[in-house]
């Protein structure tokens, strides 16, 4: 059984601008996204996350019937887990993703669209952090909701933002959209994978709209090559 999101609703409407984010007129879309995304390849991402300089006080489950295994690590302008994926089908009702399809739905998001209303999660990338607690609390790390994520599947890089936050004692869970573009059966109640997925979180980062895909492209292309530089 897939670990559905427990939802903590933001109130604020429109996402502010903070340092290294695109303007707010920045053009993209909010449809799906392709498999293989900007200009640096997964290989060379991985290459960089070989290690782990554990930054989190404990460790996090995959699932609620697994051991707690999975640490949370610290690099230069970023932080990085490696687990499973599990699929986030709140926010907006669709088609994809409501009540019938998701015995778990939930229509709220963490971290709303610059018009106030949750994310969409069956066409915005976007990845699912632990809400904060005594094992790792994602503010104090420059961690913001509508930051980017590059997220690494079967040798395909997939950008996101961070747009949810779920349980505080599991990891590894991303959107619908997101599982969709890296091959991922996105069916919120039976699919998903058990492993081999790894998330990089870059630091003080975030996409301004949270609901431009594009703009979350082009911002995680260029702080992925930074990413690569400065490690």
């Amino acid at each position: 059984m897939r670990i559905r999101t427990l939802t903590l609703a933001a109130a604020s409407g429109a996402a502010l601008l903070a340092a290294g984010v695109l303007p707010a007129n920045a053009s993209g879309s909010s449809g799906p996204a392709s498999t293989q995304e900007g200009s640096v390849s997964a290989a060379d991402l991985l290459a960089k996350v070989t290690s782990c300089s554990r930054i989190s006080n404990g460790t996090y489950r995959t699932d609620e019937e697994t051991s707690a295994t999975i640490p949370v690590c610290g690099k230069n302008g970023a932080v990085f887990w490696k687990a499973d994926m599990d699929i986030d089908c709140d926010g907006q009702r669709t088609s994809n993703c409501n009540e019938d399809t998701d015995p778990w739905y939930q229509d709220d998001t963490a971290f709303h669209q610059s018009n106030g209303s949750p994310l969409k999660a069956d066409s915005l990338p976007y990845v699912v952090v632990p809400s904060s607690s005594g094992i790792w609390d994602y503010t104090s790390a420059g961690i913001k909701g509508g930051g980017v994520v590059a997220v690494i599947y079967n040798n395909k890089v997939e950008y996101a933002v961070v747009g949810d936050t779920g349980p505080t004692q599991i990891i590894g869970e991303a959107s619908y959209a997101t599982a969709n573009a890296l091959g991922i059966d996105p069916d919120p109640e039976t699919g998903g994978t058990d492993s081999g997925v790894t998330y990089i979180l870059f630091k003080n980062s975030r996409v301004s709209p949270i609901e431009s895909h594009s703009a979350a492209v082009t911002l995680g292309d260029q702080l992925a090559r930074q990413f690569l530089q400065n490690n």
